[in-house]
This record gives structure tokens, C-alpha cells and sequence, in this order.
């Protein structure tokens, strides 16, 4: 149980730092197109890595013989929830503007 709390830890810094580096909206400035690639790399690899890092939290944290407690198992679906719902999302938005 406490590594998966570390684990779904770091998922949560992986993608807050994801979610604030995102140039959503943002116009680009003149004379930084070659940065786009790496910023598309980055991106996707972040978003990949806080899939797994979900992936891997929501299997240590709810095992099969664990104490019930509705609450937190409630609150820790809802934050995998949210990471991998927007993961998903940063994945096919990048999709969309390389091709």
C-alpha cells in the first residue's frame, strides 16, 4: 500500500507538471517552430509515463484483501480517473496538430 501511494504520488507531479507545461491556447512566437517538436515529445512521453505510473498505483492500492474504506477508494479513483482521462485527451490532442 505505501508504494502504491508513492507511486500514484509521482503520477500526480508527473502530470501537474505535464498539465502546466501544455502550450494550450498559447500563440507561438516568432522564430521558436523548431522547439515544437520537443515540446510534442515531451508531452507524449508524460503523458505515457503517467499512464503507467496510474496503471501501476491502481494495482498496489487496491489488492485483493485490503481494508474497506469507501471514502479513500472513491477519492483515489476519482484522481486515477482524472489523470488518465486527461492523458488520453493530451494524446490525441497531440495527434491531432502533428498531422
Amino acid at each position: 500500500m505505501f508504494l502504491g501511494g508513492l507511486l500514484l504520488f509521482a503520477a500526480i507531479i508527473a502530470w501537474a507538471i505535464a498539465l502546466m507545461m501544455s502550450p494550450h491556447g498559447e500563440v507561438t512566437a516568432q522564430g521558436t517552430e523548431h522547439v515544437r517538436e520537443v515540446v510534442v515529445t515531451f508531452l507524449r512521453n508524460s503523458a505515457i509515463g503517467t499512464l503507467v505510473l496510474c496503471a501501476l498505483s491502481g494495482w498496489l492500492l487496491f489488492p485483493r484483501r485490503r481494508p474497506r474504506w469507501p471514502a479513500r477508494d472513491w477519492a483515489i479513483i476519482l484522481a486515477i480517473g482524472l489523470m488518465v482521462a486527461t492523458s488520453v485527451y493530451q494524446l490525441i490532442w497531440l495527434r491531432s496538430i502533428v498531422q
